[in-house]
């Protein structure tokens, strides 16, 4: 009885922990789609690192997991963080009227062939606001062509964002860190 005892509770000890740190710290998601390829591809498993946004605001750059629908997550890039104004022009990001690299757009602007990967736009064409406001974001898939983002659905609200992700684990042949 004392064995079976002591198993129980190892188990309920188990079940906590992983129960606060799916909860609070890492969850795995799978990657549906293709909106974040080149970078990402569909059916990449990652894990969600919860922790930063504790402490930290989102920064341009992050790939994000944000809650999209009470359904569904979307995984995305911050673009533009509040405060920033942003556009595109000839196929290259300016925020806060500085142009800005996207080295992670190499490889989809190669085989353009002179076309642009991201069509023309303004913040306020868009959203009909002229900065991103406070406590929302603005985010784009990489594959900028086949994404639904912040320019279909707008803002995203900082608090459905549910942590950031840059690890890939799984297929175990492609494991990799991603930026």
């Amino acid at each position: 009885m004392k064995e079976l005892f002591s198993w129980v509770k190892a188990l309920v000890v188990a079940l906590v922990i992983a129960f606060i740190i799916r909860t609070f710290l890492f969850v795995p998601v799978i990657v549906d789609g293709e909106s974040m390829m080149p970078t990402l591809h569909n059916a990449d498993r990652m894990i969600v690192n919860k922790i930063p946004y504790y402490f930290n605001e989102p920064e341009r750059g992050d790939i994000v997991v944000f809650h999209a629908t009470e359904t569904r997550d979307y995984i995305k890039r911050v673009i533009a963080v509040p405060g920033d104004t942003m556009y595109y022009k000839d196929d290259t990001l300016y925020v806060n009227d500085k142009k800005v690299a996207e080295p992670y757009l190499k490889e989809y602007k190669a085989q353009m062939s002179g076309v642009p990967l991201t069509e023309d736009f303004t913040l306020e064409e868009r959203t009909g606001e002229t900065t991103v406001p406070k406590g929302k974001v603005f985010v784009m898939g990489d594959n900028r062509q086949n994404s639904k983002d912040s320019r279909d659905i707008g803002f995203v609200d900082e608090d459905q964002i549910v942590g950031t992700t840059n690890f890939v684990f799984y297929p175990f042949n492609d494991v990799r860190s991603v930026d």
